[in-house]
């Protein structure tokens, strides 16, 4: 009665989409066949699986969940620390791309999961710092040939109050605003913004071109590795002061304690003229990449 993305649409969190991504394709006989008997209607002495209300409970005592969502919950339990360091990239394309399908590719070893519900969709988990390498390939292998739309925003992690199966829906709902003429992506940096695209739309820190957005990515990599954490959060509120005076004399401070490389970054970029909108969306990128020496 249900397929693979039914169940991914049952998801709570980020855990449980990964759990059912790994399930289908390396247990797939654990979801039922068609025509499988249903569960019980609700009432004072029966009732379903508490978890996807269709299919029978285990019968054994204490159980409250079909045999499906008993392996979803117990694998999500040993992905729940992983979870919260994975991005969801949700695709609508012309082409499935090639490396995807076929595990091929300098990432086919990462760690990563998909799905692929028809001809012009996927669905795919990756470790969020490597989502600069997977777009690379992604334009290694296909180039311009690839059109569509990829929107990538981060799982639920261990948080509730919103189930990831309503954010996935909702990236399904929005993919065809966009024409097939180009490759676009949408970044979200948090799940709930999903709800609320204008909001990023109107700041113009939502939807890129993908060598935009790479180089964007570019850019995050190269200010994560020339400046330490502490710098990174310093100059955060310094690029913050609304008082003009305050920002200039604790700018001269600030930069006496970085390296050369890091004050040749920041004076090339002119990042103290830069607009609030583009400082935020340079800070929220870093957790997507990666230090490099």
């Amino acid at each position: 009665m249900l397929n693979t993305f039914d169940w991914l649409r049952r998801c709570q969190d980020g855990a449980e989409l990964m759990a059912v991504l790994d399930l289908a394709e390396k247990e797939p006989e654990l979801f039922p066949e068609p025509g499988e008997k249903l569960g019980p209607p609700v009432s004072g002495f029966t009732k379903p699986c508490q978890r996807c209300w269709i299919y029978a409970p285990l019968k054994e005592a204490g159980l409250a969940y079909c045999k499906t969502c008993l392996a979803i919950l117990a694998r999500a339990r040993r992905l729940n620390r992983l979870a919260r360091i994975t991005t969801v990239a949700w695709g609508y394309v012309n082409q499935i791309p090639k490396h995807l399908s076929k595990m091929e590719g300098i990432y086919a070893g990462g760690e990563y999961r998909r799905h692929i519900p028809d001809e012009t969709h996927f669905l795919l988990t990756l470790e969020r710092r490597d989502l600069k390498t997977w777009l690379q390939e992604l334009l290694l292998y296909h180039g311009s040939d690839l059109k569509g739309l990829i929107q990538v925003f981060p799982t639920c992690g261990g948080i509730k109050n919103e189930a990831m199966g309503g954010l996935l829906s909702r990236a399904a709902y929005q993919e065809g605003r966009f024409p097939m003429d180009r490759l676009r992506v949408r970044f979200f940096s948090n799940p709930y913004q999903l709800f609320v695209p204008h909001r990023r739309e109107n700041l113009g820190i939502l939807t890129f071109e993908v060598t935009e957005f790479l180089r964007w990515l570019e850019m995050a990599t190269v200010f994560r590795s020339l400046l330490k954490p502490e710098s990174q959060k310093t100059l955060f509120e310094l690029l913050n002061i609304d008082n003009p005076r305050e920002e200039q004399f604790y700018w001269g401070r600030f930069m006496g304690y970085l390296s050369a490389e890091a004050k040749d970054m920041l004076t090339s970029w002119r990042i103290r003229q830069w607009p609030k909108t583009r400082i935020q969306l340079m800070f929220e990128l870093l957790d997507h990449v990666a230090f490099t020496a």
